[in-house]
């Protein structure tokens, strides 16, 4: 099969791979498309030694796996665990001892013809959920984590910081709730998004030092971390969000002093996202700024890794 493979953070086009066969509890999905992340690009960077298929965004359709799901659309959970370990059986899945990692941890990705995954980690897509749409649903996921671990009220002032692929994402789901919610970023051209949603938008001038209840920092760098730190009251909530390559320095005392509480935030719940996606709750299409066959998988990293791009599409079939 056709695959995009990273080896010794390179790329290169292979059709080489056999077609992979399922082990006992996993299903065979035949990818039909999926999307360039930030993770994927920090991987090219270094960010962890993975060697194999990337990619963990997609929509595929099961060729092989249960009679209710054979033919079915569907979208999988990244993480793929063993149930048995103290973390499985502690309820923290997604961080089980010896899991895989869909095209980021010892487990190939969604860049191929066809990828498997437990059948416990996929969803079928609605129908009234376009292809294109469903695509969104991990990252959209990964929004709502937000929710489960950090009580947001509705008189909370929150802070979203980066108006990337993953802040505009976290700034539409933290709508839903009804906080008082600002998002800062340098693109007014991204930023019209969330305007258009009715949410309140702005630039880093704009925040007050010590204003903000929960700050969430999606740009996965070291002038966002700062920013979203100044902006947080004692006692205050700081979500980090975003991956981050390198290295962060910051005045770890200011955090006792304050009781700043630090939080790192990962994969989140896919249900609940295929069910803001189905009710249109969440704006995704405005974030497809360019798609390109497998074929041009290489170009495709060039135009997500251009400044200003959001999300680029594969077409694997």
């Amino acid at each position: 099969m056709k695959s995009l493979w990273i080896e010794d953070r390179k790329l290169r086009l292979r059709a080489d791979l056999p077609v992979p066969t399922p082990p006992p509890g996993e299903a065979l999905v035949r990818v039909v498309t999926a999307g360039i992340c930030n993770t994927d690009l920090e991987l090219m960077r270094g960010y962890y030694p993975f060697c194999g298929v990337l990619g963990h965004e997609f929509v595929g359709i099961v060729e092989r796996g249960p009679p209710d799901l054979e033919g079915r659309r569907v979208v999988g959970e990244i993480n793929a665990v063993c149930g048995e370990c103290s973390a499985c059986r502690a309820g923290r899945r997604s961080h089980c001892e010896s899991r895989t990692v869909l095209g980021i941890v010892n487990r190939h990705g969604a860049f191929a013809e066809y990828l498997t995954l437990p059948i416990e980690n996929l969803h079928e897509v609605p129908d009234e959920v376009s292809t294109d749409r469903a695509v969104f649903t991990e990252p959209v996921a990964a929004a709502l984590r937000i929710e489960q671990q950090v009580e947001v009220r509705t008189s909370d002032r929150v802070l979203v910081v980066g108006d990337g692929k993953l802040g505009l994402l976290v700034a539409q789901a933290l709508a839903t709730c009804g906080c008082d919610l600002v998002a800062i970023g340098r693109h007014d051209e991204k930023l019209a998004i969330l305007r258009a949603r009715g949410i309140r938008v702005g630039s880093a001038e704009d925040v007050s030092t010590g204003s903000i209840d929960l700050a969430i920092e999606c740009t996965g760098n070291s002038e966002g971390f700062a920013l979203a730190r100044r902006a947080l009251r004692p006692c205050g909530t700081l979500v980090m969000k975003s991956t981050y390559a390198g290295e962060l320095t910051f005045d770890a005392s200011s955090l006792v002093v304050d009781e700043i509480n630090l939080i790192g935030s990962r994969c989140g719940p896919f249900a609940p996202a295929l069910e803001l996606l189905a009710r249109d709750a969440i704006d995704v299409d405005s974030l497809v700024h360019a798609r390109f066959p497998l074929d041009d998988a290489l170009a495709a990293f060039d135009r997500a890794s251009t400044k200003g791009t959001l999300k680029v599409l594969l077409d694997i079939e």
